[in-house]
Parts: C-alpha cells; sequence; structure tokens
C-alpha cells in the first residue's frame, strides 16, 4: 500500500534523510578542505621547471629565470592604471607569480610577470636549483668549481655534455663533502660543546649556592674549581676542532650565471641541496620529493621559519600534550568521582557542576592570562625563591616554560575530562554497585576495581576530546612558554632529561609565526598550508591512539556490563 505524505512524514523518515544529508555534506566538506590543505602544502615540496624567458614590457627587455608559482586573471583597467601599455581590445590578461630566486642579487625572490609580455620560453637542462641555508633559492648555470681559491673545473656552455656532467657529478660530491662537515660541527655545537656548556652552568649554580649558605669548606669549592678546569680543557679542544672544521668545510665554492648574465660565486657550505629539475624524469622528481618530504618532518627551521623542517615544532607539540594529558586525567577523573560519588547532591554540586560547564566555555587567553599572572609569576616565582635562590636574578620558573604550558592547557581541558567522566559513572548500573558491596568490599574497592574500570572507556574519551582541544590552542600558548625558535629540546641527554622549565616550539604558533609575521609572504604561505595539514594528522595519531586504548578498554570490561 503505497504511504501517503503526511503518513510519510509522520513517520519521521524525512528528519534521517536530512540528517544523513547534513552529515554527508559535513563530510565533503571536511574532505574537501583537508585535500586543499594537503594538495596546497605537501605540493610545494615536488620539484617544479625552472623557466628561462625573455621579457618584453613598455619597451624594456629583460632575460628571467625561474618557477612559475600561481597564474591569476586581472582586468586590463587595472593594469592600464599601473602604468602598463595594454592593447585596448583586451579586456583581461593573465599574470604570473615567479620564483626568480637569487635574493642576494635582485633583492626579491618573487615577481608579477604578464603572461602575454613573454616572447621567449624554454625549459634547459643546465639549469640547476640550490636551496641555501640563508639567502633562499639561487637559479643559474654553474660555471665552474673552485678549490682554496683555484679552479679545478669549468664549463662555460649552455648545451648539455660529457664535461658539463663530469663538472656536475664534482659538484655533488663536494656538497655532500660539504654536508658530513655540517654534521660534524652540529655534533659539536649542539652536543658537546652544549652539554659542556650546560654543566658549566650547573657549576656556577652550585658555587652560589654555597656561597649563599656561607660555606668555608675549601675542599667542596676546590672540586669545583677542578671539574671546571676539566671542562675548560675539553672546551677549548673542541674549538679547536670546530675551527679546522670550518676551514675545511669553507673551502670549495662555485661560480654560476644569474639571468642578467653576471658571474657570481658563493660557498659550496651555503648550499643544502642542488639539482636539475628539467633534467630530471618522474623517478627522481619522487625521490627528490619524498627527500624533502622527509627533510620537512625531520629537520630545525631556517630562513627565519620558511626554509627547512618543523621537527623541534612536532617534538614540542606532542610532548606538551603527553604532559598535559597526564595532569588532567587522574585530576578530572578524581573530581568527577567525588561528585558523583560522594558529595552530597544538592545545591551546592549543582552550582558546582553548572561552574564546571561555564568554565568549558571560557575563552582560551584568558586561562593563558590567568597561567601568566598565577603560575608564572607568582607560583614560578617563589618557587625560585625557596628552591632556585642561587639562579637569581636569571628566572628558573618564573618564566613561561613547558611545565607552565602543560598545566594551563590541563586546567583550560579539565571541564571536558570531568563530564565525560561523570557520564560514564553514571550509566554504571546500580547493581553492580550493590552487588560488589554485598560481597564485602568497600566503597573505595568498587571504585577503584568495579566502577572506575567499567567506566574508563568515557574517561578516555573525555582524554580524546582534551587532546583534540589543547593540540591546537595557541592563544594561551603564546603567554605561557611557546617560542618562535627553540635553540634546543627540552627532552634531551643533560640532567634531569627532561626540562620543564624551558621554552619550546609549537606546531600551532609555527602556522601564526609563518603566515602572519614571515617577511616573505609568498614563500610562507606553502609552508603555512603544509604545516596545518601535519597539525591535523599530529592531532588524528593523537585521538587514534587513545580510540585504540578506549576500544581495548571497553572490549575488556564488556563482560561487567551486561
Amino acid at each position: 500500500m503505497r504511504q501517503s505524505f503526511t503518513e510519510w512524514t509522520k513517520s519521521g523518515a524525512p528528519w534521517v534523510w536530512l540528517n544523513a544529508g547534513a552529515v554527508a555534506i559535513c563530510m565533503i566538506m571536511v574532505v574537501g578542505l583537508l585535500s586543499l590543505i594537503a594538495v596546497r602544502g605537501l605540493g610545494h615540496f615536488w620539484p617544479a621547471d625552472i623557466v628561462q624567458a625573455e621579457y618584453k614590457e613598455n619597451n624594456n627587455s629583460i632575460r628571467m629565470i625561474g618557477e612559475r608559482v600561481q597564474v591569476q586573471e586581472v582586468a586590463a583597467e587595472q593594469l592600464r592604471d599601473g602604468g602598463v601599455n595594454v592593447p585596448a581590445d583586451v579586456e583581461t590578461m593573465d599574470r604570473v607569480l615567479m620564483k626568480i630566486g637569487n635574493r642576494d642579487h635582485g633583492g626579491t625572490d618573487f615577481i608579477w610577470i604578464l603572461d602575454d609580455f613573454i616572447e621567449e620560453s624554454s625549459k634547459p637542462e643546465m639549469l640547476f636549483a640550490a636551496e641555501r641555508r640563508e639567502w633562499g633559492n639561487f637559479y643559474g648555470y654553474l660555471r665552474s668549481i673552485k678549490e682554496s681559491g683555484n679552479e679545478v673545473a669549468a664549463y662555460d656552455g649552455y648545451e648539455k655534455s660529457a664535461d658539463y656532467e663530469a663538472l656536475w657529478n664534482e659538484f655533488q660530491n663536494r656538497i655532500e663533502r660539504a654536508e658530513m662537515i655540517h654534521d660534524q660541527i652540529k655534533d659539536i655545537e649542539k652536543g658537546k660543546i652544549g652539554s659542556i656548556n650546560y654543566e658549566l652552568e650547573r657549576l656556577r649554580l652550585k658555587e652560589r649556592a654555597l656561597q649563599l649558605k656561607e660555606v668555608t669548606d675549601t675542599a667542596k669549592y676546590a672540586e669545583i674549581d677542578a671539574r671546571r678546569a676539566e671542562l675548560n680543557a675539553e672546551y677549548e679542544g673542541l674549538q679547536g676542532e670546530l675551527l679546522d672544521l670550518y676551514n675545511a668545510v669553507n673551502r670549495d665554492s662555485i661560480t654560476a650565471e644569474i639571468a642578467n648574465g653576471k658571474i657570481v660565486e658563493f660557498k659550496v657550505a651555503h648550499i643544502v641541496r642542488a639539482f636539475l629539475p628539467n633534467d630530471m624524469g618522474l623517478g627522481g622528481k619522487t625521490g627528490h620529493y619524498f627527500a624533502k618530504l622527509w627533510e620537512f618532518l625531520s629537520d630545525d627551521p631556517r630562513e627565519a621559519n620558511t626554509e627547512g623542517g618543523i621537527f623541534p615544532a612536532i617534538y614540542g607539540t606532542v610532548l606538551m600534550v603527553i604532559i598535559m594529558s597526564v595532569m588532567v586525567t587522574p585530576f578530572g577523573v578524581v573530581a568527577a568521582v567525588y561528585l558523583r560519588e560522594y558529595a552530597k547532591q544538592g545545591f551546592v554540586t549543582r552550582v558546582i557542576r553548572i561552574a564546571v560547564n561555564n568554565l568549558a566555555g571560557v575563552p582560551s587567553i584568558v586561562y593563558g592570562v590567568f597561567g601568566l599572572g598565577f603560575f608564572v609569576y607568582f607560583l614560578g616565582g617563589h618557587i625560585d625563591d625557596a628552591f632556585f635562590a642561587e639562579a637569581k636574578p636569571a628566572p628558573t620558573f618564573g618564566t613561561p616554560g613547558l611545565l607552565w604550558a602543560s598545566i594551563t592547557l590541563a586546567l583550560l581541558t579539565v571541564p571536558v575530562v570531568i563530564v565525560a567522566t561523570e557520564e560514564g559513572l553514571t550509566r554504571i548500573p546500580r547493581a553492580v554497585r550493590e552487588g560488589s558491596l554485598a560481597l564485602g568490599a568497600t566503597k573505595f574497592e568498587t571504585l577503584m576495581k568495579i566502577v572506575i574500570p567499567m567506566a574508563s572507556p568515557a574517561i578516555m574519551t573525555g582524554v580524546i576530546l582534551a587532546i583534540a582541544r589543547a593540540a591546537g590552542e595557541v592563544a594561551p600558548l603564546m603567554l605561557v612558554g611557546v617560542v618562535k625558535l627553540a635553540p634546543s629540546l627540552p627532552l634531551d641527554g643533560n640532567y634531569p632529561f627532561l626540562h620543564l622549565d624551558q621554552k619550546f616550539m609549537h606546531l600551532g604558533f609555527h602556522i601564526y609565526d609563518v603566515g602572519f609575521q614571515s617577511p616573505n609572504v609568498e614563500a610562507a604561505r606553502p609552508l603555512v598550508y603544509a604545516t596545518a595539514f601535519l597539525l591535523v594528522a599530529v592531532i588524528a595519531m593523537l585521538n587514534l591512539s587513545a580510540i585504540q586504548i578506549r576500544n581495548h578498554l571497553r572490549e575488556k570490561y564488556k563482560a561487567l556490563e551486561m
């Protein structure tokens, strides 16, 4: 029998379809947004071809070398207002954003040109791109290699040949040599010398503490002086090694021809990698892409965070979230257990629950201001007075750091854990509690061995929500510990290994810094997309780990719920 429209409406079927459609639209929007971020961010690491073009505008002709980054349509009237000679019958023209690099010679990395004014365009196989430690990318023709100022190989043609391939292979070998020396320098500077400086500072503080306590035992001072002398001797030896390494790494240099025909020279040590994108096949470009992607995930940033990697930001984000979770979980669970199992259910309890729910809606920047005022200045200042008097006036815990950032975010997310835990405790049947008590267990034993384990999936749900919110917060962290660039990681090999007083980098703040504070906007834009996609991926992995734990607990205690 055919159902009438009125009966179909009353059955609730339209609302089911509307809800399904809303969920589908939301999923499409989320997937579309993530796809857009992934394409614009991860596509940045693909090696683009280098174009050589003859560009003529208003009777001025110049040779240009660079990458085509973006194309946009511009109204001809707008160009005429800017002084560009555009034919009267033209309504729109394509404008191309070219990454020309060579900022140390031209003053800018990017330039806008009109596609219609490009007279000749080609992609010579000999054009190479070099990623440098400073001044961004370099584009040009390799002309010669010098060792200690003496030319050892050269080529002055524009067609690829066996001589040029030999020159290029020698160039790659010298880049590889320079990279190996840079790794040795980094190991000495950040590893060995960093550890020595850290221990010297600890000796200084130990000596200062003895002076404040007015200790007169000369043996203790002599022990400190002896150890300091050993460290200084070791430091001098490492300084000599560093001097030799710097002389070795600066031995080689190259000359190259840039777009205007000028021959320039710079050190091979300034180059991170060099490649010939126009001469690379699909396999070569794929290998280059994954090498760049790995560098992005594992290396330190450079060039005002617009080049290199973001490993310190990944490390800081994950470590902060782990410490925050360790803090917020027991506190939130204890509070929820007290409110549900021990507190007398009345007006005061209802007010507390309302207050907890309202705390979840407080803007995060308010928590940041509170964390700065109470945790950093008040609590941290008193900790310095009580335990780190020898370090004053330089603050130890009386300054923003990892500990205060984690506690601030724990305070921000604790209402979520409390509410989720209370809901989990509410769903546990009263008969389970009564059965445990009837068998002789105390109320505390019932809670610890029966109730809380059964509520653990709900507790994990609260932790998952807390992780999702805390990992993406930026505003409070700007006040309580995050920085643009941290010189070292908060977890290292120096005692006490985990440095809770140290400032750290964070993916969310890195996105803000690169997107809004970078002096090179065009270079920073793709990294904003790439970092945003990575932040989403990190949050997803943290959540998936917590969800896996929750599912395991749910299966483990399913029999008790039946």
